[in-house]
C-alpha cells in the first residue's frame, strides 16, 4: 500500500501536540481584578467605577499620582478599593473645588488598603454608618507645615460598629488623625499618627483596643473623650496598650472653637469624661506637659443624663521618660503654683459637677511608687485657682476588671 507524505504527518502532529503543554484556552479568565486605567480622566473613570461596583468587586487603582478635582463616594456593601501601595497609589486632592472629604464611605464590608490621599480641603477618608469596615495600608496626609486650614480628620470612621484601622499614618490632620467617634467594637492597631492635634482619637464609642501603634509630634498622642449633645454617649470600655507616645510637642494648630483646640501642646494620652479605660505597658517619652492628663469635661451642658467626670481609670505597668517640664496651655498656670514642672500622671480631681453631688470617679494609678502623681484638687469646675487643693496621695480605688480583646469578624490575623 502506498500512504502520502501528508498521511503520515497527520498522526505525527496529533502525537507532539500529546505529549507537549496544553494550550491555554482562548477566553480564559484573568487571574484577578484588571487595574483601572489611568489615562485620561482619572478622577471620572475611579467613580464611575464606584458608583457601578456590585458586592464582592475588588476595584484596583494602578501605580501613579493621580490629581483629583471632586470628591469620590461609595456606597455599595462589599466592595474592596485597593491601590498598588500607599506609598505607590496617591490620590492628590490640592485642586479639589470643594470643601468635602477625599472618599465618603456609606456602605458595609467594605476594605480600603494601599493607597494614600492627600491634601484634601475636607477629611481624608470618612466613613458613615459603616459595618465591619477595613482601614489597612493607607496614608492620609496634608503638606508642608501644620496648619489650621487642613482638613479636620484623616481617617474617619463615625457611627458604625466593627472597625479595623491597622497599618494606617496619618500626618498633619487639624484635629484627630486618626478618629473613631459614635462607634463599638473598634481595633486601632500597628499605625503611625504624627504631627496632628490629635494623634489617635476615640470619641463616644464602646469597645476599643488602641494597640501597637506610635503617636509622636502631635499636640496630644492619644485622646479618649466622651461629649455631651451627640446622638451617642456614654463612651465606656477602652484600652490603650503597647503604644510609644512620643514628643507630643506640636503647637496647637485646630480652629478655634474646636474641642481639642483646648488640648495642651505636650500631652501624651488625655482621658476626659469616659469611663472603664485602661492604660498599660505603653512608653511615654519626653512630652513636655504631662505624659496622661485625667480630666473632666470642663464646658457648661444642659443634658442631664451626661456624667462629666473620668470613671473607673487603670494605669498600670506603663514606662515614662522625661516629660512634664514645660507644662502649656491651660496647664502653664497650674504647673506654676506646684513648682513649675509636672509629674507624668496629673489628673484634675473633679469630683462634681453644678447640680450633682461628688462622686468617687474610682481612680486606680497601680503604677511603681517612683512614678509621680499630681492631684490638683481643682474639685469642680469653672475653675476658681483661689480653692485648688493639690495632693501627691494617690486615691483609694477598687481597680474594675479588664476588658476582654476586641474580636471583629472581618479581622483574620
Amino acid at each position: 500500500m502506498k500512504f502520502s507524505h501528508a498521511a503520515l504527518a497527520a498522526p505525527l502532529v496529533l502525537l507532539i501536540a500529546a505529549c507537549g503543554e496544553k494550550p491555554a484556552p482562548v477566553d480564559a479568565a484573568p487571574a484577578g481584578p484588571v487595574p483601572l486605567s489611568a489615562e485620561g480622566d482619572f478622577g471620572a473613570t475611579l467613580q464611575g467605577a464606584l458608583i457601578s461596583a456590585k458586592p464582592g468587586d475588588t476595584i484596583l487603582m494602578p501605580e501613579g499620582t493621580f490629581a483629583l478635582s471632586d470628591s469620590l463616594s461609595l456606597d455599595v456593601n462589599g466592595v474592596t478599593l485597593r491601590g498598588a501601595g500607599q506609598d505607590k497609589t496617591i490620590l492628590d486632592f490640592a485642586q479639589q473645588s470643594g470643601a468635602g472629604e477625599g472618599l465618603l464611605v456609606t456602605s458595609d464590608d467594605v476594605t480600603l488598603m494601599d493607597f494614600a490621599v492627600r491634601d484634601t480641603k475636607g477629611d481624608g477618608i470618612k466613613s458613615k454608618g459603616a459595618d465591619r469596615i477595613t482601614y489597612k495600608y493607607l496614608t492620609v496626609e496634608w503638606s508642608g507645615e501644620p496648619d489650621e486650614t487642613n482638613g479636620a480628620y484623616g481617617v474617619y470612621p463615625v457611627e458604625s460598629k466593627d472597625v479595623l484601622i491597622e497599618n494606617v499614618t496619618v500626618r498633619g490632620a487639624s484635629d484627630a488623625g486618626i478618629y473613631v467617634g459614635q462607634s463599638s467594637n473598634i481595633i486601632v492597631r500597628n499605625s503611625i499618627a504624627e504631627f496632628n492635634v490629635a494623634g489617635i482619637e476615640i470619641e463616644n464609642s464602646t469597645g476599643a483596643d488602641v494597640y501597637g501603634n506610635i503617636a509622636r509630634n502631635n499636640t496630644g498622642g492619644i485622646l479618649v473623650f466622651d461629649l455631651p449633645d451627640l446622638p451617642v454617649m456614654g463612651g465606656s470600655t477602652t484600652r490603650i496598650f503597647s503604644n510609644e507616645i512620643l514628643a507630643n510637642n506640636t503647637r496647637n494648630f485646630a480652629p478655634a472653637g474646636n474641642i481639642v483646640a483646648g488640648v495642651p501642646s505636650g500631652t501624651g494620652v488625655i482621658i476626659m469624661a469616659n469611663r472603664n479605660v485602661h492604660v498599660f505597658d505603653n512608653t511615654f517619652e519626653s512630652n513636655r506637659s504631662a505624659h496622661v492628663m485625667i480630666n473632666a469635661y470642663t464646658q457648661p451642658f444642659t443634658d442631664e443624663k451626661y456624667n462629666p467626670l473620668p470613671r473607673d481609670i487603670v494605669l498600670r505597668a506603663n514606662r515614662y521618660a522625661d516629660g512634664g517640664t514645660d507644662p502649656q496651655g491651660m496647664l502653664a498656670p497650674l504647673a506654676a503654683a506646684v513648682g513649675g514642672t509636672l509629674p507624668p500622671i496629673v489628673w484634675d480631681g473633679v469630683t462634681s459637677w453644678p447640680g450633682a453631688e461628688a462622686t468617687d470617679v474610682n481612680l486606680t494609678i497601680g503604677e511603681a511608687e517612683d512614678v509621680g502623681f499630681l492631684n490638683l484638687g481643682v474639685g469642680a469646675y469653672p475653675l476658681d485657682a483661689a480653692k485648688i487643693k493639690p495632693s501627691t496621695e494617690r486615691p483609694a480605688s477598687t481597680p474594675p476588671m479588664e476588658p476582654a480583646a476586641i474580636v471583629l469578624p472581618q479581622d483574620k490575623s
